[in-house]
């Protein structure tokens, strides 16, 4: 469903109009409008473009799927493009929701592909600063770029956690070398796809907070140098955690490497104590005569050597630390 949402002087004046109304609103010096277009048809898109004088380009833009976070000029607009992101920490999977929104004097179009965009908590979240709204459009774009970004950096708190849960697995008593694979392998591909919709809003937002731009008010300017450190942040987190996770790989394989040399030397020093028995029953198995043969004390010479050489082999090798 659509959403739209009339503002004037803070207040939250007229939600839930339909888009025939959008030429009457506008003609209100002291409105600004948010529009939310879900899965637009091309009737609606084009009736908000002609209605805008919004460039084809950008129109372009909005109904292709999978954009590059982005911000561009226009005569009349700007165009922005973002990603919402959300983690499964069951599965260690990123999910994005694409959103695609047209910046004019008066007006906010966002532009939703599909439903994964959590339009209820954005709307929330709006809902928490409206009085802002009176610095105009700024704010209202502040509002989704700040829901963006927040959206990001819980994301990327969440794969910290998960990295921490990796560690107490890779480190347990008990072998878990095949989730540890696993996991490490879903969260790095997590961390490959959110740089790649982190990354991008650095320059996304610095465009913005330009003073030739002259989009963002002075009074609106700390919000979006606040939103610009928490973009720098979740890009520095996110490049941390993924040199992070390469290193939990690579200890991994060292740990699997030194186990193996452990229960290498514990299987040789098994096999050696075992060749004793073996070589002393095989030299008294000979079919030739020799002292000791056929009596009680040979049987009795021999297990004393069996025993004793056994003994003597895992002592030396309990004091080395292989067994």
């Amino acid at each position: 469903m659509n959403t739209t949402r009339c503002y004037r002087g803070g207040v939250l004046l007229d939600e839930g109009f339909s888009l025939e109304k959008l030429d009457e609103l506008l003609a209100d010096e002291h409105t600004i409008l948010w529009v939310d277009l879900y899965r637009p048809t091309v009737q609606e898109l084009q009736s908000v473009a002609d209605e805008l004088n919004l460039h084809s380009l950008a129109i372009e833009g909005a109904a292709t799927t999978r954009q590059r976070p982005k911000f561009d000029r226009y005569e009349h607009h700007d165009f922005l493009s973002a990603y919402a992101v959300r983690l499964d920490t069951d599965s260690g999977e990123l999910a994005t929701a694409e959103v695609a929104a047209f910046i004019t004097a008066k007006a906010l179009v966002t532009v939703r592909k599909d439903d994964a965009f959590p339009i209820n908590d954005l709307l929330e979240h709006m809902d928490q600063n409206a009085e802002l709204t009176t610095h105009g459009i700024s704010a209202l774009l502040y509002g989704l770029l700040d829901f963006v970004v927040d959206g990001h950096f819980d994301t990327v708190q969440a794969l910290d956690d998960q990295i921490e849960t990796l560690e107490d697995l890779l480190f347990d008593d008990r072998p878990h070398d095949t989730d540890v694979q696993r996991r490490s392998f879903e969260l790095r591909k997590s961390l490959v796809r959110l740089r790649r919709v982190v990354l991008p809003m650095r320059e996304v937002v610095n465009t913005l907070i330009r003073r030739d731009i002259d989009l963002v008010p002075p009074a609106m300017a700390p919000y979006y140098q606040d939103l610009y450190d928490h973009v720098l942040r979740a890009t520095e987190w996110t490049d941390s955690l993924r040199d992070l996770v390469s290193t939990i790989v690579e200890t991994n394989l060292t740990i699997q490497g030194n186990r193996l040399n452990v229960i290498t030397k514990k299987v040789t020093s098994w096999a050696a104590i075992i060749a004793v028995p073996t070589a002393i029953t095989g030299f008294y198995g000979q079919n030739l005569p020799y002292p000791g043969f056929a009596t009680t004390a040979g049987f009795i010479t021999s297990s004393l050597l069996i025993v004793g050489l056994s003994v003597a082999l895992y002592i030396a090798f309990k004091r080395k630390d292989w067994l």
